[in-house]
Order: C-alpha cells, then sequence, then structure tokens
C-alpha cells in the first residue's frame, strides 16, 4: 500500500519560493511579511498574486475587495525588507474574467509562473496571508528536501483560537483531526490533509503532475491527490502552521466556509463518520490483491457503481493490468481520496449519527489507555455545543499530539 520511502538529496542547493495568494487581505499582510522576514534562512523568494474578478470594481457590494487588494499592492511596493514579486490580477482591467478566477487559479499561476522558471530541485512552499509561521519553518522544509526524496510535504497546522469563532473552529479542527486519524488507523493510502498555507513540493514534483488543477475550491485536496497518484508524499516535517479561524467566504468548502456553516448549526458537511465506515473502507482496500484473481463482492461495491455507473468494477483494470501488484495499485488509484469521502459522506447520510455521541465512542473504544484524567472528564457529558471552550481544546490537542505520532510513525516506517 505505498510504503513510505526515503533516500538521500543529490542537490546542494536549492531555491524556496513562496507561493501566496491575495484576496482581501490587507489587515494579516503585514504579520505575515514580519513572519517571512524573521525566518532563520534567508535564501527564498516571494511570488504574490494579488487577484479579483474584474467585474468587482463595478459591482458596490464588492468593490471594498478590490480597494483593499491595491492597499496590499502598495504595501508590497514599498515593502523593502525582501524581494516580492507581484502578479496583478487586481487592478481595473487586470482582473480576472468571467468564470476563471478564485484562489485555484491564483495558485496555479503563482506555482506556473515559478515553474517556468525555476529549477527542477527548487522548493515551491504554498502559503496564506492569514496564517502564523514559525521562524523555523522554512529551515525545516529546507532540511527536509536535503535530505528526503518524495513528491510532496502535507505540513502540521493547528488553527489559532482567534476572532471569537473558538468553537467553531474547534469543532472543525476535530472533524478534521478524526478523519485523519482513522485514515491511519486504517492504513489507508489517502491518509493525508490538505491545507493549502501548510504544504511544499519541489518543481520536478509540480511538473511531473502537470501542475495544480485550478479548481474554484479544494485545489489543495485535488493537487495533493495528484501527487500521491504518481509517488509518495510526506505527512510529517518538524514545524506546524497556525492559520486563522476567521470566517470567510471566498471558497466554496474549507475552513472558511465550514465556520459559516457552523455558525448557523450546519455541521452537516462536516460530519464525524462512524468509525464502522472506515472499517468498511479498510475491508475494501484489503481485498484488491484478491480482485485480481476473483470477482469478489466488498463493502463500497454499491457505492462504487453507482459513481461509475457500470457493473463491472473491476474487469477492465484485470485486463489492462497484467500483473497483481500493479492491479493493485489500479484500484488504489480509482478508489480514491475523493471516492472514500464520497462514500463516508454517503453512508454517513443512509446512517446519521450524532457527532458528540460518535467521538466519544470512538475514543473509548481506541484511545482508551491514552485518556488521562483531564480529558476523561472533557468528554464527561460531552457536548459540541454546550461543552466548555477549554474542555474542546483539551480533546483538539489530543488528537493533535495523536496525529502528530501516527505522522511521524508514518514517516519513519
Amino acid at each position: 500500500m505505498f510504503p513510505y520511502f526515503k533516500r538521500l538529496h543529490n542537490f546542494k542547493f536549492f531555491m524556496i519560493y513562496l507561493a501566496l495568494p491575495i484576496l482581501n487581505e490587507s489587515d494579516y499582510l503585514a504579520q505575515l511579511l514580519d513572519c517571512i522576514r524573521n525566518q532563520e534562512i534567508t535564501e527564498f523568494k516571494l511570488f504574490i498574486c494579488v487577484n479579483n474578478y474584474d467585474i468587482w470594481w463595478h459591482d458596490p457590494k464588492l468593490i471594498s475587495k478590490c480597494e483593499d487588494n491595491q492597499r496590499s499592492i502598495k504595501l508590497l511596493k514599498d515593502f523593502k525588507d525582501l524581494e516580492v514579486v507581484i502578479l496583478d490580477k487586481s487592478s481595473p482591467g487586470k482582473g480576472w474574467k468571467s468564470k476563471k478566477g478564485g484562489v485555484g487559479h491564483a495558485r496555479k499561476l503563482l506555482m506556473d509562473t515559478i515553474s517556468s522558471f525555476a529549477k527542477e530541485e527548487d522548493i515551491i512552499v504554498s502559503i496564506d496571508a492569514d496564517t502564523f509561521y514559525p521562524k523555523n519553518y522554512l529551515k525545516k522544509i529546507e532540511l527536509f528536501f536535503k535530505d528526503n526524496s518524495c513528491l510532496g510535504l502535507s505540513i502540521p497546522y493547528y488553527h489559532k483560537l482567534d476572532h471569537g469563532n473558538e468553537r467553531l473552529i474547534l469543532h472543525y479542527e476535530i472533524y478534521m483531526r478524526y478523519y485523519l486519524i482513522n485514515m491511519f488507523r486504517i492504513n489507508n493510502p489517502w491518509a493525508f490533509t490538505a491545507v493549502g498555507s501548510a504544504m511544499a513540493f519541489p518543481v520536478w514534483a509540480y511538473r511531473k503532475v502537470g501542475g495544480l488543477t485550478p479548481v474554484k475550491s479544494g485545489e489543495d485536496f485535488y493537487f495533493i491527490q495528484k501527487l500521491l497518484k504518481t509517488g509518495q508524499i510526506s505527512n510529517w516535517i518538524d514545524t506546524t502552521a497556525y492559520p486563522s479561524s476567521r470566517l470567510s467566504s471566498r471558497v466554496d468548502f474549507g475552513t472558511g466556509p465550514a465556520l459559516i456553516k457552523g455558525s448557523k448549526g450546519n455541521w452537516n458537511s462536516y460530519p464525524l463518520y462512524n468509525y464502522n465506515l472506515f472499517d468498511e473502507v479498510k475491508n475494501t482496500f484489503e481485498k484488491f490483491e484478491k480482485l485480481f484473481y476473483n470477482e469478489i463482492e466488498t463493502d463500497m461495491d454499491s457505492f462504487l457503481k453507482s459513481q461509475f455507473n457500470t457493473e463491472e468494477l473491476w474487469e477492465p483494470l484485470r485486463k489492462n493490468y497484467k500483473d497483481v501488484v500493479n492491479f493493485e495499485k489500479s484500484c488504489i488509484n480509482k478508489v480514491d481520496a475523493l471516492r472514500v469521502l464520497q462514500f463516508l459522506k454517503q453512508s454517513h447520510l443512509e446512517q446519521p449519527t450524532h457527532d458528540s455521541l460518535v467521538l466519544k465512542e470512538y475514543l473509548f473504544r481506541f484511545h482508551k489507555d491514552q485518556l488521562n484524567e483531564k480529558i476523561i472528564d472533557a468528554l464527561t457529558d460531552f457536548s459540541f455545543e454546550l461543552s466548555s471552550i477549554s474542555d474542546l481544546d483539551i480533546i483538539r490537542n489530543f488528537l493533535y499530539e495523536t496525529e502528530m505520532y501516527l505522522r511521524k510513525g508514518q514517516f519513519n516506517s
């Protein structure tokens, strides 16, 4: 199942390129520039795409975002401490046209621009304006890629409790960590978390997978999935990005939209799936080798036949791949991260469960021996809606530490 591998890099020097999309971020930009200016290394270049739709200049409800972008451009042009390359997709006549636009296109423009001239061993680091990066952030990334050869890094994250949205961001982060921990538990090859502000990859890997697909939302998810279909990524590096917990409607899904929905009491898109559903995914993946030899039923058959609109899920793969190793890989690529997530969502809708009860049952079943008195007290009468912020944070921190242990364990295996 795609074991992680590690080998020494042959390159002694490479440049790090920071890729930063900006939309309505002037309030965060000064803090971010301080983070970057204070990094332990100085060999990097900052590329920024300041972007909005051109039509927004003529919309009274949206023109303020364009004006904010212009403040960002001015701030960047006046900033003398760092070399900054500005890609202006904001000024009148330069903004996005029609449906081509958004953070996906901004990230793609940045990364394509860097890839057009950078050396293949150079590193692209994807960042966001509202995220705090510790002083060792780029240094750790530099050391990682000097010592390891893989297609990319999904970097640990930890949301700041700011903007008065503590309950919302803790609920969302618990959802994210619960998902990844269960994917690690079932040893699934699609165990990763996509955070656009916390990923890095070599230019050669970016070129190898054909670059980033500029979908309207979730471009980070689809990009990491592309990397994994081609080779290996690492989920572990000894540093952490600290994204903001602000509400945002700039994209259709992700942290900002999740918090907006959650503020209205709607967590339907971000449930804690019953751990039994993860076991069904595990049972299916474990049958891929056997499917090479015989047509057997899997727990995901009904869902997959509906998704692919066919009764013949595996026979076409048997015809195309004559050895079991490549057949199994083709099954994994067919039932990819998106299909796993869709299966969990659909199965959850068919058998809905309560998030608070699922979390308690899961923790006492799989982590009982690791729960100290403080955590057990927080789980007593636990409720996402009613428990204290302190108790929610205790649970978040336990899951964070568990996830970090599993990320590091996967890297060292």
